[in-house]
């Protein structure tokens, strides 16, 4: 078994056409994120900016064996560490294999030519990186496999917010107007409002504002223009009568549609314009080949009352000998003593810490 490293744009046909059908072929894999567009999407954002530039750019490792190509992980180099390509922008790792394969964590961080992996969002069912999980967390979903009118019906016995919605969106029509709803919008006007309100969350909440970075608009833009069938992103907007009132770009792989970019007019928040605009996503999905609705990690109540599916993922990092490793497990370490203590917020400081480190780094 080899490991050649390799740049996105430097696939073949045949390797993407390869790397696709094993997403295909295992539902969990089924992730816009883990497919050979994002990496491909990634390199070519941040193309032309100079801390991405050389080995600090998005890559491709590319497992083979004696009858070709068994495996693929895409990542990004940054010195000693490999991190996950599109950080902090990417909602889910894993590498994407023939079942069976037999690959150790080690192994990869060998063939990458680094001292350790750093991972947030693994899938937890992978073998190569099962051992090194120092976490676990919840991505939730709705799937929709058995059609809306059934979810629905299911979700009633269980949350109100469907219901409630339905009453708000009444509201919005006896008060302001029509509300219309619009898949694939190709209005650059409605895209760049949804940045601004997703900026000014940023600032509000004293959150980095990663679209300083610059690549992170570029990928945006990459990705709302993309046209694959398989791979890229739809913007999804709700209209108060003629006021854009929010605005989703999410991410789309074969079956699923995945939460990605998320905003709204802080002006009729009252009606909920964000949760109305989701409820209509779902029911345009039903006519659709997108049967999963993936709202990726994060503990949101509006994500538990939806959601009647979860995928597992884990975070944590594999390394070799090194002073990267010996680093990142003194973190680590910090990191479960404090969580350890019954002290409240202050516990959770270390783990915050390294996010915002890990944000920065990835940004950089």
């Amino acid at each position: 078994m080899n490991i050649d490293v390799i740049r996105p744009g430097e696939l073949s046909a045949s390797d993407i056409d390869a790397w696709s059908e094993r997403l295909s072929g295992q539902a969990a894999w089924d992730s816009p994120f883990l497919a050979p567009g994002w990496a491909r999407a990634v390199e070519r954002a941040q193309t032309g900016y100079a801390q991405t530039e050389g080995r600090g750019g998005a890559r491709v490792a590319m497992i083979t064996g004696a009858d070709g190509a068994r495996g693929y992980f895409s990542f990004r180099q940054r010195g000693a560490t490999a991190m996950p390509a599109g950080a902090p922008m990417c909602d889910y790792q894993g590498l994407v294999a023939d079942l069976g394969l037999q690959v150790e964590g080690r192994q990869l961080v060998e063939g990458l030519g680094v001292d350790r992996i750093d991972f947030s969002h693994m899938l937890t069912d992978q073998p190569a990186f099962a051992p090194f999980l120092r976490g676990r967390d919840v991505s939730l979903g709705v799937d929709l496999s058995a059609g809306y009118a059934a979810y629905a019906k299911a979700q009633a016995a269980q949350s109100g917010l469907l219901k409630d919605l339905d009453k708000r969106r009444r509201k919005v029509e006896r008060e302001i107007g029509p509300v219309s709803f619009q898949a694939f919008s190709t209005s650059r006007t409605a895209l760049e409002k949804l940045i601004g309100w997703k900026r000014q969350l940023f600032h509000a909440t004293s959150q980095t504002d990663i679209f300083e970075a610059g690549w992170p608009l570029r990928l945006l833009d990459e990705l709302f223009t993309a046209r694959d069938p398989q791979f890229g992103g739809v913007l999804f907007t709700l209209n108060f009568a003629d006021q854009l009132v929010a605005a989703h770009l999410h991410l789309r792989g074969r079956q699923t549609i995945h939460a990605w970019i998320i905003g709204h007019d802080n002006a009729v928040e009252r009606y909920s314009p964000g949760l109305l605009l989701f409820q209509d996503i779902l029911r345009w999905m039903d006519d659709t080949p997108f049967s999963y609705l993936d709202f990726g990690a994060g503990d949101y109540r509006f994500k538990q009352q939806f959601a009647n599916a979860r995928r597992e993922i884990g975070h944590g990092f594999v390394g070799r000998p090194s002073t990267a490793t010996l680093v990142r497990s003194a973190e680590y370490g910090l990191r479960a003593a404090a969580e350890r203590l019954a002290l409240g917020q202050v516990s959770a400081l270390p783990g915050k810490a390294m996010r915002r480190l890990d944000l920065w780094r990835g940004l950089a």
